[in-house]
């Protein structure tokens, strides 16, 4: 009788892992997750009975802190350290966590240089002179509604594509969008990270200590020099990469921009061939054959302890036959999509709405002498500057011969498309997040606050537009037919 819930509870944990594992494997399924933790966010910040729990857990320290007793003497502490100083939850998730986001988008971004769509000038030359467009626009859309003011500088935020959001918004239209232009907006937005890095880099850092700087660049040498070496082992770049990110944090450059510079360092080519991988196939598998208990001799589960030592080197081989950058994208994949990236939503777009009006991204802000017009900068960077930007760009680069059009693609269709490019979110956030520095702080969160909102109704608005323009062409399309 015991058998038979055991039975049903086995059964039902093997059908939810089955389930999960369709999830995660679906396109969409990161940007659905992420908006469902963006709806948790804004819910967790605005209900008055989890509003101050919300903020509380976001400004817990996590500093490590190492005191001895205080001296009677001086009456100072001989040993007090702590470190990181000032670290809280939220900046935990920023610069610590968001560094692992960093380094598997500069591992994409890596891969499609090396073997990917961005791997030739041919390949490469429309999608990055569209992004380079993409960015262009929104940039000096924002500047137009902010120029002079003290919020000049968050041109940045409306610059960025979610890849996310994008590219699941494309797997739900299905065949009604061109593979060759799928192929477009996935370039297109790896070509876009990369700008959005060197933005964040140059424009959005602290105030530059040159010595952690010039101590940092002498180990990324070391890094290069391992590489060149030939060696493949994960042991010997894990150590530099921590010391890396602390020097990056103290030296005043962006802490994330450390996960983008060892994922350029990390070797692609596998540690053993093909040759070295067949030899031992044949030889361990032998090996395991004759290792099987013998007539006579008592018999043993498989695998007996000769045989763990073949099957752990054979696992090892294949484990070290795919080259360490593939290796490490496919592990950290799922981590990021669905918990790195969702925690991050859950830190960050929890906006504090006092009233209604705080949605009018319209207006200038009540409160803030010099403030130009922060929500109207992005959400128009987004939803006019990235489709003008990327559509102008591709047209002057095909127009020149440097490009060519995606294959059964219109310049309508390539239009509809690029709306989706002002799906801006978690890049946008996340500059948005480092921008209005050397303000009041109560006015930074404030503008922070309304360009989120931005982004959000930005991003929402260019997913609608995007989406509806496909059908719409497609519908013309087979009206046509």
């Amino acid at each position: 009788m015991r058998l038979i819930p055991i039975y049903s509870w086995t059964k039902g944990l093997h059908s939810m892992k089955l389930s999960r594992v369709n999830f995660m494997n679906q396109p969409w399924a990161s940007g659905v997750t992420l908006l469902v933790c963006v709806i948790i966010a804004m819910l967790l910040a605005n209900i008055p009975a989890t509003r101050e729990f919300y903020q509380a857990t976001l400004e817990t320290d996590m500093s490590i802190t190492i005191q001895s007793p205080i001296d009677p003497a001086t009456g100072l502490r001989p040993i007090d350290w702590t470190f990181p100083r000032g670290m809280t939850v939220e900046k935990f998730i920023n610069d610590i966590l968001m560094v692992i986001f960093f380094f598997t988008v500069g591992l994409e971004i890596k891969r499609e240089v090396v073997c990917g769509e961005l791997s030739s000038v041919k390949k490469a030359m429309l999608p990055v002179i569209a992004a380079a467009g993409g960015m262009a626009m929104p940039a000096l859309i924002y500047t137009f509604f902010n120029y002079g003011t003290i919020t000049a500088g968050g041109w940045g935020i409306p610059t960025a594509t979610d890849i996310a959001f994008a590219i699941g918004i494309l797997s739900i239209l299905g065949d009604r969008v061109p593979i060759s232009l799928k192929i477009f907006l996935t370039a297109l937005a790896i070509a876009d990270d990369l700008g959005a890095i060197l933005v964040v880099a140059i424009f959005y850092g602290g105030e530059i200590n040159f010595t952690y700087l010039l101590i940092s660049l002498l180990l990324i040498l070391f890094v290069i020099a391992l590489n060149q070496s030939g060696e493949k082992r994960m042991a010997y770049y894990f150590c530099p990469a921590i010391a890396i990110w602390f020097l990056f944090y103290y030296a005043g450059v962006h802490a994330t921009m450390s996960g983008v510079v060892m994922a350029f360092l990390i070797p692609m080519n596998a540690r053993f061939k093909r040759a070295y991988l067949t030899r031992n196939l044949k030889k361990y598998l032998q090996r395991i054959i004759q290792y099987d208990n013998t007539e006579g001799e008592e018999e043993v589960a498989f695998p007996n302890s000769p045989q763990r030592h073949c099957l752990r080197r054979l696992s090892y081989i294949t484990n070290n036959t795919i080259g360490m950058s593939y290796r490490l994208e496919h592990i950290l994949n799922p981590w990021v999509n669905f918990l790195i990236m969702p925690i991050f939503a859950l830190a960050n777009a929890g906006v504090v709405i006092p009233d209604i009006s705080f949605f009018n991204i319209f207006q200038a802000l009540p409160g803030i002498e010099g403030a130009g017009f922060v929500g109207m900068g992005i959400f128009f960077g987004l939803m006019l500057g990235k489709p003008i930007g990327i559509t102008i760009a591709s047209w002057i680069a095909i127009k020149m011969n440097v490009g060519a059009m995606p294959e059964k693609a219109t310049w309508k269709m390539l239009f509809a498309v690029a709306c989706l490019g002002g799906i801006g979110f978690t890049m946008s956030i996340f500059v948005d997040t480092l921008s209005f520095g050397g303000l009041n702080p109560a006015d930074t969160e404030t503008l922070r606050s309304s360009g989120k909102i931005a982004v959000l109704l930005g991003s929402l608005t260019s997913g609608i537009l995007g989406s509806l323009l496909i059908l719409l062409v497609n519908k013309l399309k087979s009206s046509k037919v």
